[in-house]
């Protein structure tokens, strides 16, 4: 019988509501975020409505993407100094900002029957580092690279 996302999927993970403030978010991020099984640090949360369904994710790359100054997303140009007081006015603007207006949506998801294989295809061509798990449009769970890469090695250990 192959792996399935429902054998190598995390069932205990943090969501939170795309109208929760981005502090509460960026708390979330930094506050026992441990996946148990692997040990690995959780730098994303998935971003859901009330009723469960998946909004998009909110990860620790949306947070750097958001503190440099907007003009870098449209232009190739690299920045060679940045002094404090620059940095400061850019993490001053997440005070007031909510979590959709930071997140990356649309989230890709896999349903529960997802063969392990396939996960492993998808993450490594499209560098994605956890897939939620969708069932009747609910989250029931999220696997990371890293549990992929557990069970796929965990033999080896």
């Amino acid at each position: 019988m192959n792996l399935t996302a429902k054998d190598v999927m995390v069932k205990e993970f943090n969501t939170i509501q795309s109208n929760a403030p981005v502090e509460d978010a960026i708390r979330l991020i930094f506050e026992n975020n441990i996946e148990a099984e692997t040990g690995s640090r959780i730098v994303s949360i998935l971003v859901t409505d009330e009723f469960n369904c998946l909004e998009g994710i909110f990860s620790m790359f949306d947070i750097l993407y958001h503190l440099r100054p907007p003009v870098l997303h449209y232009i190739d140009e690299n920045i060679n100094s940045w002094n404090k007081e620059e940095l400061d006015l850019y993490i001053n603007r997440f005070k007031g900002m909510t979590v959709n207006q930071v997140m990356s949506s649309p989230a890709h998801y896999i349903s529960p029957e997802v063969d392990l294989m396939v996960i492993i295809d998808r993450m490594v061509k499209k560098r994605w580092r956890r897939l939620p798990v969708v069932e009747n449009a609910k989250v029931i769970g999220v696997v990371y690279l890293s549990n992929v890469c557990y069970h796929v090695c965990k033999d080896l250990l």
